[in-house]
């Protein structure tokens, strides 16, 4: 059964201060009323397993946040051999009020990575819109020794943002992965990287990005 979240419709104010005006005045807008409603169309991966990840909206409509439970890549003599890479892909199916589109303009990202010396990691996102051949890919790397939590966002420019297409339906999609390779550390030992935390919860924030659409769209 596909899941639903709804959200009220409220200001959205995207750092208009930093933009050219006429930047500004189309992403800063009053969204109607109507809801916004986001339907999780697929979520798979080895690091999303079915009930450990969620996604909600936040109140003012211009954020959505992932939480996962048991997104985890590791190396070492106890690992799984596939565990140095954990994936996950979220397909959304995004209902907007009539009149106008989206854009992904940020995301951030959280967890906890533990690198012995010579070993590393990889964060890597990438955001497009079904069937559509605009791709956004991010990659964070890390090097061991690391012990520590770790943060990595993504930032897009007005000017390169990729916006749903007016009056059309198309899911748009977030893969995520981890990667953790163990370099020249020493064998016996683990390393790994988790975009979650000891109390099972971590959040991902997607900021949004709106515009109106031309006028029959």
């Amino acid at each position: 059964m596909p899941n639903y979240i709804f959200a009220s419709g409220a200001i959205v104010a995207l750092a208009a201060t930093a933009l050219p005006a006429q930047d500004a005045a189309a992403l800063s807008i009053v969204a109607p009323p109507d809801k916004i409603v986001i339907e999780v169309a697929t979520v798979n991966g080895s690091g999303c397993r079915e009930g450990t990840a969620a996604v909600a909206v936040a109140p003012d409509n211009t954020a959505f946040t992932v939480t996962y439970s048991d997104y985890l890549a590791s190396v070492g003599p106890k690992a799984d051999p596939t565990g140095f890479r954990k994936n996950c892909q979220l397909s959304l199916i995004v209902h907007v009020p009539q009149g106008f589109t989206y854009a992904i303009a940020s995301a951030d990202y959280r967890g906890f990575a533990y690198l012995n010396p010579g070993a590393t990691s990889v964060q890597k996102a990438s955001y497009y819109f079904q069937g559509s051949a605009q791709t956004a890919a991010k990659t964070h790397p890390f090097r061991g020794p690391y012990n520590d939590n770790w943060q990595a966002s993504d930032e897009t420019e007005v000017a390169a943002l990729v916006w749903a297409p007016c009056g059309e339906r198309r899911n748009f999609n977030v893969n995520t992965e981890l990667r953790v390779s163990a370099g020249t550390s020493d064998p016996n030992k683990t390393s790994f990287m988790t975009m979650d935390s000891t109390d099972g919860e971590i959040n991902t924030v997607y900021r949004l990005a709106w515009k109106t659409c031309p006028t029959g769209a």
